[in-house]
């Protein structure tokens, strides 16, 4: 059975509405497309680390009570869980301040056996950091030899931007790993200064990427791969909040994948119809987390999807 992998920083979210706390849940992007895909009975673990606090214990608890495999989380104890304070504007659109106390020691798990075919999902800042490059890169190294199909978010947000010529490189490097990279117009105008999808794929296979989506939030998803390019359009919502709408797409993208069959060496020949599918679904869920305060996909989705995810088993 193939299993999904996903690499990433885990933190508390608390929401702020009009200066005032209005919701609080774990968080951290890679960990809102696990519990996505566990909510979906899709085989995933998270790869992550949290401290053996009472926010940690309840981290904990929640990703097992949906379907998340914990087993390759570093659980610390000199330190502190990280919190993340969101802070929604009039468009429901959020700016995040971050609150950290890790160890000296990070990320100490034995990861996991990698086999052909699982999906890997790794980025953000968390995954580029300085303290567990090293450890991150050996394992995205050990994956890509034993060809499982690598997925890569860059993430990157305004508030990051006095860092982006010391981790340029890194992000770069990240990129030529992956199989398929996924990120918003925003990460890439503070990455590449581009604004347009064309220009961004441009920079992409330039880094031997070849399958590229680019998410433009209302204005539509732009697909662009070696022989096909096409523009889709998204639905008109009124969003609750925008929090983890990308982090469900690439929830979406990768259920897709396994719907599909998609095997490693299909992945850069994916058929023009099928991509039709892969991205109407990635819009389907990342529509559906627009519409509450959650980060994860709902009980509605996964119950309209059901049959479906059958096929996954």
């Amino acid at each position: 059975m193939r299993k999904v992998y996903c690499v990433g920083e885990t933190v508390f979210d608390i929401i702020f509405k009009n200066s005032k706390p209005i919701e609080a849940k774990p968080g951290g992007s890679m960990l809102n497309t696990a519990v996505s895909l566990g909510r979906m009975n899709v085989p995933v673990n998270l790869v992550s680390e949290y401290s053996k606090d009472a926010v940690g214990n309840l981290i904990d608890d929640f990703l097992k009570n949906n379907n998340v495999g914990v087993d390759y989380i570093f659980r610390f104890i000199n330190g502190k869980t990280p919190l993340a304070l969101g802070f929604l504007n009039n468009e429901n659109n959020a700016d995040y301040s971050f609150y950290k106390i890790y160890p000296e020691k990070r990320l100490a798990v034995n990861f996991p056996e990698i086999k052909k075919d699982d999906i890997i999902l790794f980025g953000s800042l968390y995954s580029i950091s300085k303290e567990i490059w090293d450890i991150i890169n050996g394992f995205l190294k050990k994956a890509k030899h034993k060809k499982a199909i690598l997925i890569y978010d860059p993430n990157y947000r305004t508030s990051n931007l006095l860092d982006i010529k010391k981790i340029k490189p890194y992000i770069l490097k990240s990129i030529s790993f992956a199989d398929i990279v996924r990120g918003s117009d925003e990460d890439f105008k503070h990455i590449f200064g581009t604004t347009d999808s064309e220009k961004t794929f441009d920079f992409i296979r330039k880094n031997n990427c070849f399958d590229f989506i680019y998410t433009a939030n209302k204005n539509g998803v732009y697909l662009h791969t070696e022989n096909y390019s096409k523009k889709y359009k998204v639905p008109e919502i009124k969003p609750v909040s925008t929090i983890a709408a990308g982090d469900s797409f690439n929830a979406g993208l990768i259920y897709s994948i396994l719907k599909n069959k998609i095997s490693f060496e299909k992945i850069n020949s994916i058929k023009p119809e099928i991509w039709n599918d892969i991205i109407k679904t990635s819009i389907d869920f990342a529509t559906d987390v627009c519409l509450s305060y959650e980060n994860y996909v709902s009980a509605n989705l996964t119950e309209s999807l059901e049959m479906k995810t059958r096929q996954i088993r």
